[in-house]
Parts: structure tokens; C-alpha cells; sequence
């Protein structure tokens, strides 16, 4: 195998197989990367038995093959590179990378591309088209709220399902709750809801250019994503989601519309004396107002007034800011809406005008 190849366009995509792969042990097949040079191209492999990883980038092949090599140490040597195209040659279980122009050799070991293990793959007529971007904005819109629990391991990925011929991704931590649901007016062929691990999902973001449409298909135990150069696949987080649908308020009281930057900005500032551990603020309205307040310390207190539309009795109601603050850097809209009955009970927050998305918040309880 010999080919030639741009430095920086190779490094982009090891880098990205090394966020995949197994590091656990540097002698394993896992630790390696599978490249394969033919048809006028180089298709790159990375796997850790539960999330696959193929791209393909130009190259001038002058001699086809394949062979896997350690991606960690491959990674550092383009990062040490020069600018420029870089020679390949597979030469006796040796990778020969040398830099054209530059005097400078690296041989590293190499394993067989044949003892790679197998991608998963699923017919083509599984796959449907959705538009890169919304799917991106759904995933931005409940990623945060995944839990990192693992005891409770059916809450560690994001709830997939189709309702009605409409994607709705569900997120929850057991103490908040994100949903987002879009109508993409295409058929969406019917699927059992699934449980998707957000390290794919996490990948998925990082990589899409957010232009043309994403091909999405959904297995048994594994969901597959393509989407321009890249294909992504991943097993499936085994187990019963909760019934997210309870949480959900039928009908709430009263409501505050607040400038959402405005409204940011002043938990970022209250939020810098509040005591880490419980990440508590508080926050009293009025007739038209909202005031924002962190709980007293040895280091001092925070307290911000803001103006808002809000007609109710006054009530106090305590917050993880990072409930707040975490949907809000995702936000667009100038106006937020919080939506709430009494100050134990769930919050929900919201645009104004309302979108396909909202997120509820249990409250902390009041010292």
C-alpha cells in the first residue's frame, strides 16, 4: 500500500477516530485505526465495539491496500508533522510516513487489515432523510440533561421515538427533563423508541457541517447515521425509559416572560456566590418583577432585580441555576417563559412565542 495524502485533511480525521477508540490496551486491534487506500481515495475506520466510525478522503494512490496502525501515536506524529502532502508506504508490518520536501522518516508498527473487526451495517432501505440542522437543534436541545448516574443506565442516553410520524428526543436526570418534538411533514418509517448514548450523539454535533440532509436508520440494537463523508453507527442503551410523559404539568397557574439575555447574564453574575455543592439561587417575583438571590455565606450574598411580565401572588422558588442557565445557552428566542402553580411544584421553561421544545425543573426545597 503506498498513497499521498494532505496532512491536515488525515490529521482531522484520526483525531476524531481517537475519540472513539479503546486505549485500554496499545497492543489491541481497538487501539488501532483501520485505513484502506483504493478507487482514488482513503476510507478511515475506527471502532470500540459499541460506536463504528468510516470516513473517506481524497488521495493519490499509488499502490492499493490496507493496514491498521496504533492511532495514538499515529495522531502525534502528523501533529508533529509539517504543513504539506505526506507519503504513506506499508513495507514489511511497517507504516513509512515521510513528508514530501522534508527530510524526515517514521516507521510504525502495523497489524493486518483483515483482523479489523467488522462495522455493523443495515440495508439501505431502512434509512430515511432528515435535514442535518434540525436534528443538530434537537440534540442541543436535550443533550445537558442526560444523567450521568450509572446505577440508573437508562437514563445515561437520550429517548428516541417516533410519535405520529414526528422524531421527539427526550432527555432527564431524574431532576429535569428536556423535549423537543419536530414534524418533519416526510414519512419516517416506523421504529421501537430507543435509548441513544450521547457519546454519538456528542460526535454527531462535532462533525455535521449542518448542511444537506442527515440518512438515519434504526436496528434492533443499533442506530446508523450518514451524513456527508462521514458514517457513524452505535449500539443502543439497553433498558426501560421512564414514563417522562407523568412529569409533564397538564396545566400550570401562572407565568413570568423575562428577556432571556438579560435574564442569563444575571444568573451568571448571582450564580458567582453560590455555594458549589447545592448551586442554589433564588427567585422571588412580584408584580412585575423577578429578583434574583443567592443563598448567604461566609463569602457574602448576590442579589439582582430584573423587570418582567408576570400578574400573581409574590412566591419565592429555589433553583439549580444550572437548570436555568444550561437551556438558555441554547435558547434563540429574545423571550423566555416560566410556567409554574406553586414553588415545590415543576417548572416549565419555554419561548415565547412558544417553539417544539420545552424543559421542566423541579425546584429545591426553601431553607
Amino acid at each position: 500500500m503506498k498513497f499521498t495524502c494532505e496532512k491536515n485533511t488525515i490529521q482531522k480525521e484520526i483525531a476524531v477516530s481517537q475519540e472513539i477508540i479503546s486505549t485500554r490496551n496499545a497492543l489491541s486491534i481497538l487501539s488501532n485505526v483501520l485505513l484502506v487506500a483504493e478507487d482514488g481515495r482513503l476510507t478511515i475506520k475506527a471502532t470500540d465495539l459499541k460506536v463504528g466510525f468510516e470516513t473517506q478522503i481524497p488521495a493519490d494512490i499509488a499502490e492499493e491496500g490496507s493496514t491498521t496502525v496504533f492511532c495514538d501515536k499515529f495522531l502525534g506524529i502528523l501533529r508533529a508533522l509539517p504543513e504539506g502532502d505526506v507519503e504513506f508506504e506499508q513495507r514489511n508490518n511497517r507504516l513509512e510516513i515521510r513528508p514530501l520536501f522534508k527530510k524526515i522518516d517514521f516507521q510504525l508498527k502495523s497489524i493486518a487489515g483483515d483482523k479489523f473487526p467488522e462495522l455493523q451495517e443495515i440495508s439501505d432501505d431502512r434509512f430515511f432523510e432528515i435535514p442535518q440542522r434540525d436534528l443538530i437543534d434537537m440534540i442541543s436541545q436535550t443533550i445537558f440533561a442526560v444523567s450521568d448516574d450509572e446505577t440508573r443506565y437508562y437514563m445515561n442516553g437520550v429517548y428516541l421515538e417516533n410519535l405520529d410520524g414526528s422524531l421527539s428526543m427526550v432527555a432527564t436526570d431524574g431532576r429535569r427533563l428536556s423535549l423537543i418534538q419536530e414534524d418533519f411533514e416526510i414519512p419516517i418509517p416506523e421504529f421501537d423508541p430507543i435509548i441513544v448514548p450521547p457519546k454519538v450523539l456528542q460526535l454527531l454535533r462535532k462533525l455535521s457541517s449542518g448542511e444537506g440532509n442527515l440518512r438515519m436508520a434504526v436496528g434492533e440494537k443499533n442506530i446508523f447515521l450518514h451524513f456527508d463523508k462521514h458514517k457513524i453507527t452505535s449500539s443502543l442503551i439497553e433498558g426501560q425509559f421512564p414514563n417522562y410523559k407523568r412529569v409533564i404539568p397538564e396545566q400550570q397557574q401562572y407565568d413570568i416572560t423575562v428577556d432571556r439575555l438579560l435574564f442569563e447574564e444575571a444568573i451568571k453574575r448571582v450564580s458567582l456566590l453560590v455555594e458549589q455543592k447545592s448551586r442554589r439561587i433564588y427567585l422571588n417575583v412580584s408584580a412585575n418583577t423577578i429578583t434574583l438571590t443567592s443563598e448567604e455565606s461566609e463569602i457574602g450574598v448576590a442579589k439582582e432585580e430584573l423587570e418582567c411580565n408576570y400578574d400573581g401572588p409574590e412566591m419565592t422558588i429555589a433553583l439549580n441555576y444550572l437548570y436555568l442557565t444550561d437551556p438558555l445557552k441554547v435558547i434563540q428566542e429574545e423571550q423566555i417563559m416560566l410556567r409554574f402553580t406553586e414553588p415545590n411544584k415543576a417548572i416549565t421553561l419555554l419561548t415565547k412565542p412558544e417553539r417544539e421544545f420545552f424543559h421542566i425543573i423541579m425546584p429545591m426545597q426553601l431553607d
